[in-house]
C-alpha cells in the first residue's frame, strides 16, 4: 500500500525571494545553461528566456551549434557564447552559481565532454534535464559520476525527467513508469540519489530526504514542445536567487514545478489555450504570478 502523497504547496516560499533596495545581479546569481546542439538551439533559448524572465542576475547559454552561438537581437540580455571543447576550464573560468544541462544537447562527443565535466564541477546546484538524462542512462559512468557527486554534496542535483526518460533510466518502458508514478519515482530517487522530478499529468517530486510531493495544477495544453526546457530555465533561475535567499534545490523545484503549472492554468482560463498554448508565454504569466505572489 503507497504512502499518502502530499498535495504541493510552494508559494508561502515565494517570498523570500523579495529584493532589498541594495540589490545587485550578483546576489541573484549567475545560470549557466547547457546545451543546443545543430537544430536544437531553440530548446536552450527557451530555458535562456525562462531563466533571464524568472529572475537570474546573469544568465549564460553555452551553445553547441556554431550557427546559433552569438547574440540575439530579440533577447540580448541573454549572454550566448560557442561551448569550448575544455568544458572544465570553461565551468572553472566562468564560476557559475549554478548549472542546467540537457535542454537540446544532443549525443555527441562535446555534450559528452560537458556532462561529465559538469557531473564532476563541485559544490553548485545543478539541474539536469533531457538529453543529458538519456545520457545518464545509456552511460553507467555517468550515473556513477551522479552518485558521487550526491554523496560529496548531497540535495545539490535534480533530474527532471518525463515518462520517456524516466523509462530509459529505469530500463523498464513508458507505460510502466505511467502504470505507477509513484514507484517509477521512488526508484529513479534511489538509483541517482537526487532529487527527481517526475513531469506529466500531476508531477510528483520526491528527493532522498523528502517524501512525495504532488502538483494538482496544469493541463493537457503543457502537452508542447519546449514546455520542459522552460521549466529548466525556471528552476534554475530560482534555485540562483535562492543562495542568496534562503531557498535551497529542493524548495526551487517545488516553486518552480508548480509556478509553471499554476501559470499554464491562468492562460488556460483566459482562453490562452490549451491548444496553441506556447512556452514562451507561459513564462511570462510565470513572471507575472510569481511578482504577485512577492
Amino acid at each position: 500500500m503507497h504512502a499518502k502523497v502530499t498535495e504541493l504547496q510552494s508559494f508561502a516560499l515565494i517570498e523570500r525571494l523579495q529584493r532589498k533596495p541594495m540589490e545587485h545581479k550578483g546576489n541573484a546569481g549567475k545560470v549557466l545553461l547547457v546545451g543546443g546542439a545543430p537544430g536544437m538551439a531553440g530548446a536552450l533559448m527557451l530555458a535562456g528566456k525562462a531563466s533571464l524572465h524568472l529572475g537570474a542576475g546573469w544568465t549564460i547559454l553555452e551553445m553547441l551549434d556554431p550557427s546559433s552561438a552569438h547574440a540575439t537581437p530579440e533577447q540580448a540580455e541573454l549572454m550566448l557564447r560557442l561551448a569550448s571543447f575544455d568544458a572544465q576550464e570553461q565551468l572553472q573560468t566562468t564560476a557559475p552559481d549554478l548549472i542546467a544541462i540537457g535542454p537540446g544537447l544532443g549525443y555527441s562527443d562535446l555534450a559528452k565532454e560537458w556532462l561529465r565535466a559538469v557531473l564532476e564541477f563541485p559544490k553548485v546546484p545543478l539541474v539536469i534535464d533531457a538529453d543529458a538524462l538519456n545520457l545518464i542512462a545509456d552511460t553507467p559512468e555517468f550515473l556513477e559520476l551522479l552518485r558521487k557527486r550526491n554523496q560529496s554534496f548531497p540535495g545539490l542535483s535534480a533530474l527532471t525527467p518525463h515518462p520517456g526518460e524516466a523509462a530509459h533510466l529505469l530500463d523498464i518502458s513508458s507505460a510502466l513508469v505511467q502504470a505507477d508514478r509513484i514507484a517509477a519515482l521512488r526508484s529513479l530517487v534511489t538509483l541517482t540519489d537526487s532529487i527527481v522530478i517526475l513531469k506529466g499529468q500531476h508531477t510528483l517530486l520526491a528527493s532522498p530526504s523528502h517524501e512525495i510531493l504532488q502538483c494538482i495544477q496544469g493541463n493537457p495544453g503543457m502537452a508542447t514542445g519546449g514546455m520542459g526546457d522552460a521549466l529548466t530555465g525556471s528552476i534554475a533561475a530560482i534555485a540562483a536567487q535562492g543562495i542568496q535567499h534562503h531557498l535551497d534545490l529542493w524548495d526551487a523545484c517545488c516553486i518552480g514545478v508548480q509556478l509553471h503549472a499554476t501559470a499554464a492554468d491562468n492562460l488556460v482560463a483566459k482562453q490562452v489555450g490549451p491548444i496553441g498554448l506556447t512556452a514562451t508565454e507561459v513564462i511570462l504569466e510565470m513572471r507575472n504570478l510569481l511578482n504577485k505572489l512577492l
